[in-house]
């Protein structure tokens, strides 16, 4: 019966360390898990951060690109009102080409300013977090391509 308590004694020291080993690695389990938590937060900060410089950064790209293409149309606008005045003198219909690059002029310097205050606003939107960060599809870029004729041809067809 001796040899009976023994072995009773063993395997309850056993069934013990495996117990705490148990818990030791339940804790650890727990601890990983936590830890794990809080570098994927910090991954998905990380990433969303990355996101909102990189849109940051193609507004700004494209501000700069339209105040770039304002700045060179109005001399460009300029220059041709100067050579239709020239060219009015040989064909009087040319007088209708000035008015129309006027207007042009007018209209783009009209919507120039809003535009850039509107992405300046959408520019902080995406700098506090409370816009997507995806940047829309200009579907209306088409419709002004669209709009422009094709050839020489085509605009005083309009005419």
């Amino acid at each position: 019966m001796f040899g009976e308590n023994d072995s009773v004694d063993n395997l309850s020291r056993s069934l013990d360390r495996a117990r705490e080993k148990r818990d030791a690695l339940a804790s650890e389990v727990t601890t990983l898990t936590a830890q794990i938590d809080e570098i994927e937060a910090r991954l998905s900060e990380e990433k969303n951060r990355r996101e909102r410089d990189r849109v940051l950064g193609e507004i700004e790209a494209i501000k700069k690109r339209i105040k770039q293409t304002a700045s060179a149309l109005a001399p460009l606008i300029a220059k041709l009102c100067e050579a239709t005045e020239m060219a009015a003198a040989v064909v009087p219909e040319a007088r209708t080409l000035d008015s129309f690059l006027l207007s042009v002029a007018t209209e783009v310097d009209n919507v120039i300013d809003p535009l850039l205050r509107e992405l300046d606003r959408r520019a902080d939107e995406v700098r506090l977090g409370h816009a997507a960060l995806d940047l829309p599809c200009f579907s209306g870029l088409f419709r002004i391509v669209s709009a422009i004729p094709k050839s020489r041809d085509q605009y005083f067809d309009r005419l």
